[in-house]
């Protein structure tokens, strides 16, 4: 086991206490008439603070287990109570070696501390190769995660749905919010293949087809601000497959953020209101997404990020019918089919984070 002094380095120490001083603010936050009125902001800044609680209490736990050490030094140290001193002298390893855990927990929470403070994240499902097929993938894709978000606690609301020609879904974009949901979500990323007869297959020959999946952190307007004057905005009337107007009634939004040249485009709902938050909120992840890019190539220009755009086209996961089991690439293991695709991912996300939190120890 690592010593304290070479896990709790000044670096890491000055992190904690810049969470510490994060969960104090977020308390001060919480506490503001104005916000509490705010049942949306409430909830994120909740989130926010019940991931940093976590932390932030082993921390404080941590630093009395340092100024109890520091006393049991001094009563030792000073010999003036020799029966004291012999006492300090049997709870010192006892002590030390607690102290030695808390300091490995808190350096494991410390690289995950970013990602659990995420309260939502906006999750978007192509289909990709494959024609009709693909589309009948994605809706399953789709099923699969709004299962996964059902039996998580968390919500899943879909804010913008093409369908295929033949069923399934072109693409989808949904939001999904819940303490948890960044952390076991963010893996999700990549490029998801199947192997299997399609529907459309009259001779019971097996396609490989694909979906791709985005998932982008949805940042609080604390975390990011666009400036108005940035962005272009048109108001269309909606579209369906082919091009047709779907309603005469002008209720798209179409948002261009012309620094970046980012384009969203929103038409759900038949409110232009409604479309034209959905459509600002997805362009603020899209947006946030590409800072943190950025100051990921920073941090390690030889490594691309772990949401990075190369991370999307890299095939994740291969869902092989005839043989009942879906194989992550990541972790070189095979899943029960059927279990994964009712929605029960957390095997899988669980043995992803703990390969991540590995990686990112490594770094430090």
């Amino acid at each position: 086991m690592q010593s304290v002094n070479d896990i709790m380095t000044p670096a890491v120490r000055a992190k904690l206490d810049e969470l510490a001083a994060r969960r104090a603010t977020l308390a001060q936050q919480l506490a503001d008439p104005e916000v509490m009125g705010d049942h949306h902001a409430v909830r994120e800044l909740s989130i926010a603070k019940a991931a940093l609680d976590r932390i932030v209490d082993r921390y404080q736990l941590f630093t009395s287990l340092e100024a109890e050490h520091a006393d049991l030094r001094a009563v030792i140290k000073s010999g003036e109570d020799v029966e004291l001193a012999s006492m300090a002298h049997e709870e010192l390893p006892q002590l030390e070696d607690r102290a030695s855990e808390l300091a490995a927990e808190l350096l494991e929470q410390l690289v995950t501390a970013d990602d659990q403070s995420i309260g939502s994240l906006i999750l978007e499902i192509r289909a990709g190769v494959g024609g009709d097929e693909a589309a009948l993938w994605a809706g399953d894709v789709l099923e699969m995660y709004q299962k996964f978000a059902a039996q998580s606690g968390w919500s899943l609301e879909v804010m913008d749905l093409a369908a295929g020609e033949m069923g399934g879904v072109r693409h989808a974009i949904a939001t999904i919010s819940g303490e948890g949901a960044w952390a076991a979500m963010a893996h999700e990323a990549g490029t998801h293949c199947v192997k299997r007869v399609p529907a459309t297959e009259s001779e019971g020959r097996v396609h490989t087809s694909t979906a791709t999946v985005a998932v982008l952190p949805e940042p609080t307007d604390v975390q990011i601000e666009v400036d108005p004057a940035d962005v272009e905005e048109h108001i269309t009337t909606s579209q369906g497959p082919g091009g047709q107007n779907v309603n005469k009634v002008a209720t798209a939004v179409h948002l261009v953020h012309k620094p970046t040249g980012i384009e969203v485009r929103m038409q759900e709902t038949k409110s232009q209101r409604q479309n034209r938050e959905k459509a600002w909120r997805l362009l603020r992840a899209r947006l946030y997404e590409l800072e943190r890019e950025r100051q990921a190539a920073e941090r390690a220009e030889a490594r691309a990020s772990q949401i990075g755009g190369a991370g999307r086209a890299e095939r994740i996961r291969t869902y092989r019918y005839k043989d009942g089991i879906a194989v992550d690439h990541r972790l070189g293991e095979s899943f029960n089919l059927d279990r994964t695709l009712s929605g029960d991912l957390q095997p899988i996300a669980a043995e992803l984070q703990q390969q991540e939190i590995a990686r990112r120890l490594s770094e430090l």
